[in-house]
């Protein structure tokens, strides 16, 4: 299971290599499988699942991008890290953590940086993962603020290895809580700098888009609730999402994919387009809703 989280670190939310996501088809299979009750899937398509969630890391990109300040007030406190007693939290947070790092990251903001790579550091060696961060690397990379490139990718690779050892341990659900915590908070943040800039059509859209993501961890979650008790009251605050989320409409437009020789080499260009319907009304209620979600995890 590659769970590609920077946001992880986005820095680690990840790693800066863009991917081909599912099909649509792969996306109405995996609703479907859901509303008539089958969540006994198995760990390859839970791969594939995982594998379809884009990385964080564009999401922080895309916010540096509408020429919005940094806001550390938007960010959770690292300061709270000894209050996740278990592993299940220190793994949401985590992911958490690890979103709010890359933001730092991208805005040259290293001494903030350092706090959240501090509090990285002790929720990995409480979960037992502290060997397979790089963090004297990571820490000079952060400090330097000139070389976002480099430290992406030893944390997008910090990242990988831990997912190889929760598999191995047979602690998958744990990958699966960390990817959560990484999405949610750039869920969280997006929508809070979307309220600041209500016309910008990227901001909404990305928003808009999450919706199919929302199904996908909600299958992922419902397959662990069974065996886990902190995943059965995660299921809760995931459908409260779903409900602002319903409103949002996905429109897809087939076309016929068409090929061309580029430098000697056929390059095939995806015609298809996808149109976002999302309005004022669901980006406040959608925000609203992931507010208090992420709060709720965190404090």
């Amino acid at each position: 299971m590659k769970i590609y989280l920077f946001l992880a670190f986005t820095l680690l939310f990840w790693a800066c290599e863009s991917k081909k996501g599912p099909t649509k088809e792969d996306y109405e299979e995996n609703i479907e499988n859901l509303a008539a009750g089958i969540i006994e899937i198995s760990d390859e398509n839970i791969r594939n699942i995982i594998n379809s969630i884009p990385s964080p890391l564009e999401i922080s990109f895309l916010i540096h991008d509408t020429g919005i300040q940094y806001d550390k007030s938007k960010l959770s406190s690292g300061n709270n890290v000894s209050r996740y007693n278990s592993n299940d939290k220190r793994a949401l947070n985590l992911g958490i953590y690890g979103t709010d790092l890359g933001y730092t990251d991208i805005y040259s903001q290293s001494q903030d940086g350092i706090e959240y790579l501090t509090a990285i550091k002790k929720l990995a060696d409480d979960l037992g993962i502290g060997q397979y961060f790089s963090f004297d690397l990571i820490q000079k990379l952060t400090e330097s603020g000139d070389n976002l490139d480099s430290l992406l990718l030893v944390t997008s690779d910090n990242f990988n290895r831990i997912n190889d050892h929760f598999q191995e341990q047979n602690r998958s659900a744990l990958s699966v809580l960390l990817l959560l915590g990484g999405w949610i908070e750039s869920l969280h943040l997006t929508c809070q700098v979307t309220l600041q800039q209500m016309d910008n059509k990227n901001l909404r859209e990305r928003i808009g888009e999450q919706k199919i993501i929302l199904e996908n961890m909600t299958i992922l979650l419902e397959v662990y609730s069974k065996e886990d008790h902190y995943f059965e009251s995660l299921m809760k605050q995931m459908s409260e999402l779903e409900a602002a989320f319903e409103e949002v409409e996905i429109v897809y437009t087939y076309a016929e994919s068409t090929s061309e020789v580029i430098d000697g080499v056929l390059v095939i260009k995806d015609n298809s387009t996808s149109e976002v319907k999302i309005s004022d009304e669901n980006v406040i209620e959608i925000a609203r809703v992931t507010e208090n979600f992420r709060n709720s995890v965190t404090e």
